[in-house]
């Protein structure tokens, strides 16, 4: 299916449709949309898609983007998210035109609740939330009118100014609009428009205690800033008669509503209240943990923002809602990686391996040369040294191997990645029978690059020398939920967390070239994976984090 995704040639989907008749009729010149996420927590992949999307749409067909941070609700809005969305934006690749924030239009949001109210349109309700639900009635019973409905509008503007001035609590009281009771949706049986809210707020301060809804601040945002398309999830279908009711009645920039559906992804969950959880629960180290969904978490586990919008753009948006495996994310991800990340030699599981018929001239070692990409022509060489104490992977041999068991066995011969080609002598073991240290022998004559000896092997190993080594930790991350959808499960979902999803190696040992590694760059540690380098590294060490393997394993475990 994968290959299907990446070969085939993309059709428009349905917005660019709508976009292109948009253009071909005139109705517009270019295009305005905007990403408007709440910061009340990090981005996650299902962002990466409507960021993508957004900024990708203006991208192609003219125009821009801005970004707005539907910023209402002060008491789980901080500035650290708010950071951290625009790097994560920008991470991606996009660039937007204005940075806006819903709060800069809390003044024109309540005139336009002002107009409201002088056209009878809205009414200062002192219902409880409680009296508010019981009275909206249900899906096939209609709602009944609150008591105070018909005030004055003379009176519900004295006191909207009121619970501006701050002279009522908290839930006391709400705006509402004046619809339908009766009405088919239940979102147009008067819904609430402001409520009371003393709050600090991290812009606006203490100027206000009275704070719009979503459903009033969206769409007379999206007019202000003249959005021509609208882009929002599924969940936001019923809610878009309220948006043009507004509008309509507000005689404003008449912006439209569309909606594409949400992605969600398996082994793992997209609810920001579910992700706070397993933040605050320590279930994770943050919201950046490479376990985590988050366009951060995925950033520091090595994702590329090149294999993240490939992804988006195949995958392309849908009209009902879908589960994409993860599988497939990381299959983009390998193939960024593979043109790109440097190879370097690292053992995890050492087992020393002593070729005693090497004695590599005065100085007892010689510098070899390795391709840094095989992928990349111009890529380069690096200098890796070799000497007769090497240590491999202790599941690269076996003292009783079976047939057709082509690494390194007691008399049996593999070649060295970039090397020689050794042959397995003699097996040490301590009191206890455990194997310490391998003796072999090396073809002098089999020197990668220049092989005279005519020898064959169908083993080739990776090593690397003992006293050239270099010790690092390595985070090895898996799957952050043992079960395709654990919110669809029964009981806790964090009951269904995997408990290997994250392994440790406290000291792997690593070509001397990887002394120089760099923050942002990937490295392929040959016949093992993808990593990169953490930012928990520092000068008394350094950590590395597993991207993804070479391939797929997870069906196979």
């Amino acid at each position: 299916m994968s290959e299907e995704l990446k070969k085939e040639e993309r059709s428009l989907n349905f917005l660019e449709e709508i976009i292109e008749d948009d253009l071909k009729s005139g109705k517009y010149k270019s295009i305005v949309t905007r990403f408007p996420p709440e910061p009340n927590g990090y981005l996650h992949i299902g962002h990466a898609t409507s960021i993508c999307l957004n900024f990708g749409l203006t991208k192609k067909y003219g125009g821009y983007t801005n970004l707005r941070f539907d910023d209402t609700n002060p008491t789980t809005e901080d500035t650290e998210y708010v950071e951290s969305i625009k790097d994560d934006v920008r991470w991606l690749g996009f660039e937007w035109k204005n940075e806006l924030y819903a709060s800069d239009y809390f003044d024109q949001l309540y005139g336009f609740a002002i107009q409201l109210i002088n056209k009878g349109l809205a009414y200062v309700d002192d219902s409880t939330s409680e009296e508010i639900a019981t009275l909206k009635g249900t899906p096939t019973e209609p709602g009944k009118n609150s008591p105070y409905r018909n005030r004055s509008i003379e009176e519900n503007l004295d006191l909207f100014q009121r619970m501006r001035n701050g002279e009522f609590a908290d839930g006391s009281r709400t705006l509402r609009a004046k619809i339908d009771m009766a009405h088919t949706n239940m979102l147009m049986r008067d819904p609430i428009m402001y409520r009371i809210k003393h709050a600090h707020h991290h812009r606006t301060g203490d100027k206000w205690c009275i704070y719009p809804m979503y459903d009033f601040a969206h769409g007379q945002s999206d007019a202000i800033e003249e959005v021509t398309h609208s882009i929002c999830t599924l969940e936001f279908v019923p809610h878009r008669e309220l948006y043009d009711w507004f509008i309509e009645q507000l005689g404003i920039y008449p912006s439209h509503q569309y909606e594409f559906a949400r992605r969600n992804l398996t082994y793992t969950v997209m609810s920001k209240r579910k992700l706070l959880q397993l933040v605050n629960e320590k279930h994770v180290n943050g919201w950046d943990d490479p376990r985590m969904p988050t366009i951060s978490g995925m950033r520091r586990r090595g994702y590329t923002a090149s294999a993240l919008r490939e992804f988006c753009d195949r995958v392309g948006i849908a009209k009902r809602e879908n589960s994409v495996d993860l599988g497939l994310v990381e299959f983009f991800v390998r193939e960024d990686l593979n043109k790109t990340a440097l190879r370097r030699m690292v053992v995890f599981d050492p087992l020393k391996v002593v070729i005693t018929n090497y004695n590599g001239g005065d100085a007892g070692e010689e510098i070899l040369h390795s391709e840094n990409n095989p992928e990349d022509p111009a890529g380069g060489e690096r200098e890796v040294p070799f000497s007769n104490e090497l240590y491999i992977e202790r599941e690269d041999f076996m003292e009783n191997p079976p047939k057709k068991y082509f690494r390194l066995a007691p008399g049996q011969m593999v070649r060295l990645k970039s090397a020689y080609i050794i042959r397995c002598d003699e097996v040490i073991k301590d009191a206890d029978g455990h194997v310490t240290e391998l003796r072999c022998s090396y073809i002098p004559e089999s020197k990668s690059g220049a092989d005279t000896s005519g020898i064959n092997v169908k083993g080739t190993l990776h090593w690397v020398s003992v006293k050239h080594a270099v010790t690092a930790e390595l985070r090895l991350y898996d799957r952050l939920f043992r079960v395709e959808d654990p919110s669809s499960e029964e009981g806790d979902f964090k009951e269904y967390i995997n408990p290997d999803s994250l392994t440790l190696v406290k000291a792997a040992y690593m070509e001397p070239a990887m002394r120089n590694a760099v923050f942002g760059e990937a490295y392929q540690f040959i016949r093992k994976g993808y990593f990169v380098l953490d930012k928990d590294s520092s000068t008394s060490g350094m950590v590395f984090n597993r991207t993804v393997g070479l391939k797929d394993g997870w069906k196979a475990k």
